[in-house]
């Protein structure tokens, strides 16, 4: 199994405020997890419920799981704009 995180397939960065918004997981005491992205420049949040099988047809049509990026610390640079044919040769869409 191949461990390079640099050699990753296309994944979704969640952005706000030009930059990469934290990833936090959260236990909480009967056991169920969740996590949460945060803006660290204007504190908006998202959070995401764990289920362990989805059936995605009860999401509705043209439902996805993507793959997505979650860091506990993520780069406090800017953002930079990503290459206008990177969304062209996503498989992910």
């Amino acid at each position: 199994m191949d461990t390079d995180s640099s050699k990753v397939a296309n994944v979704w960065v969640p952005v706000c405020c030009e930059r990469v918004m934290r990833y936090n997981v959260f236990l909480q005491k009967d056991g169920t997890a969740y996590g949460s992205m945060v803006c660290t420049s204007c504190n908006k949040n998202v959070t995401f419920e764990l289920e362990h099988v989805a059936d995605l047809s009860a999401y509705g049509e043209g439902a996805r799981v993507l793959s997505l990026l979650g860091s506990p610390k993520p780069p406090k640079e800017t953002r930079r704009k990503v290459d206008g044919d990177a969304a062209l040769s996503d498989q992910t869409l």
